[in-house]
């Protein structure tokens, strides 16, 4: 394979574990997510969706939703060779590469156990956060291939305080995709359309919960980003500037994601709003991974 090749079959890694999100937001939106009701056929017997079955349109939604998942599969085997023809040596970038082949293989068992269980809203929200680290992994993946062939060490390019804000705001983000996963289910929108709000939480609780945590998730993002302006010599290295320009990519998008927030509560939750604030969670978890792995040298 040649070098060139590289980068676009890593961005393809990228982008269809982002597409997933997108469609299983179809699927829950649409309340298809009992379209297929059996797994790993379709309906019982046949793998794909036949006329007899009740579910109408969403059979066509949910088998949309699962077909991907092979896409998935190709690009990440793709993903693996890439890594073993270019990184060899680097054992953290196969490992990465080997970690979202098992996690996809996982996802589609969870799938099944999501149909299996009627659409449990535990399982449904793991189902989500798991294609989330997807899109981490395959974000550090990309990211792993702007070094070199040979190890190196990882070495942090900011003040120590950037790189403690910038983990503690990692670790906050993620908490601010379960909640919304709680939100999510707690609303109109859980999968099923017949049976809404499987969380049996108050949406609105859940929601200002959800809200509140994004203050603290923004604050956070605030300080890592004054904390690397700060601790900046004169003269600031290339890494400094990537540092600092994907964490103001960070704020950029949490305010996207704050304004839709907002707009979706006190409009009744449209699914395209809705939906479009589920993109912007895949693409909140690549943006804040992006911004988190660049406060170092050698990342991955």
């Amino acid at each position: 394979m040649r070098a060139t090749w590289v980068r676009p079959i890593l961005v393809a890694n990228l982008v269809a574990q982002i597409l997933i999100i997108v469609t299983g937001g179809i699927v829950r939106l649409t309340g298809s997510g009992l379209g297929c009701p059996d797994w790993p056929t379709c309906a019982q017997g046949s793998l794909t969706p036949v006329a007899a079955q009740a579910e109408g349109f969403h059979k066509f939604i949910e088998f949309g939703n699962r077909t991907l998942t092979g896409v998935l599969i190709v690009v990440a085997l793709l993903s693996l060779w890439a890594v073993y023809t270019h990184f060899p040596r680097r054992r953290g970038m196969v490992r990465l590469a080997w970690f979202v082949i098992v996690v996809i293989l996982a996802q589609a068992v969870v799938g099944g156990i999501t149909v299996w269980t009627g659409l449990n809203p535990t399982i449904v929200a793991f189902h989500f956060l798991a294609s989330v680290v997807l899109v981490a992994a395959a974000t550090a993946l990309l990211r792993g291939a702007d070094d070199g062939a040979d190890p190196a060490p990882r070495q942090p390019v900011v003040h120590p305080w950037a790189v403690r804000l910038g983990w503690t705001a990692y670790a906050v983000g993620f908490v601010v995709m379960v909640l919304g996963t709680i939100v999510t289910g707690s609303g109109p929108h859980s999968g099923d359309a017949d049976t809404p709000a499987r969380t049996g939480f108050d949406p609105r609780l859940v929601s200002w919960l959800h809200a509140d945590v994004v203050m603290l998730f923004i604050g956070l993002a605030l300080a890592t980003l004054v904390a690397i302006r700060v601790g900046q010599s004169e003269g600031a290295t290339g890494e400094v500037t990537r540092a600092r320009g994907a964490w103001h990519m960070v704020l950029v998008l949490t305010a996207v994601q704050g304004v839709l927030g907002y707009v979706q509560y006190f409009t009744g939750l449209p699914i395209v709003i809705v939906g479009t604030h589920m993109l912007g969670a895949g693409l909140l978890a690549m943006t804040l991974t992006s911004g988190t792995l660049n406060l170092y040298r050698n990342p991955v």
